[in-house]
């Protein structure tokens, strides 16, 4: 088993923030929580994580802009994975997530089994498996 990973969670509503940190603490990350684009930008400009799922419907910044500035300020470290946290699953949508910077795609609402998948396709799911379910 890994050492404890480092997750940014960015959404504007605290349920949400707090269904991904319950989820991954109990899988062995370390979860950090923001509600705003401006909040993550400045945090990422001084620290490194390995992952930040971004909900894409943020008043202020979305999270596509905030992707956006995140790769083209080279922020949050080196092989700083970044995950759409949306609602937004149509096909068309998808791709322009995945073009416009994101690694990889949560739909809310989001599973046990939605969440492992994820990072199994990132490559980060050897911390402990979610509530003894093993990684896919």
């Amino acid at each position: 088993m890994n050492a404890s990973r480092q997750l940014l969670v960015v959404d504007d509503q605290a349920v949400n923030r707090l269904l991904v940190s319950r989820l991954l603490g109990k899988a062995g990350w370390s979860v950090l929580q923001m509600e705003g684009g401006e909040q993550a930008l400045a945090w990422l400009a001084e620290n490194a994580v390995e992952l930040v799922l971004l909900d894409i419907s943020m008043p202020t910044l979305s999270g596509q802009e905030v992707c956006r500035r995140i790769r083209e300020g080279g922020l949050g470290g080196p092989g700083i994975r970044l995950v759409a946290y949306t609602a937004h699953a149509m096909p068309e949508e998808r791709e322009q997530f995945l073009t416009g910077g994101f690694d990889a795609i949560l739909v809310k609402p989001i599973s046990r089994a939605s969440l492992e998948g994820v990072l199994s396709e990132l490559g980060l799911s050897g911390v402990k498996p979610l509530d003894g379910v093993e990684p896919l």
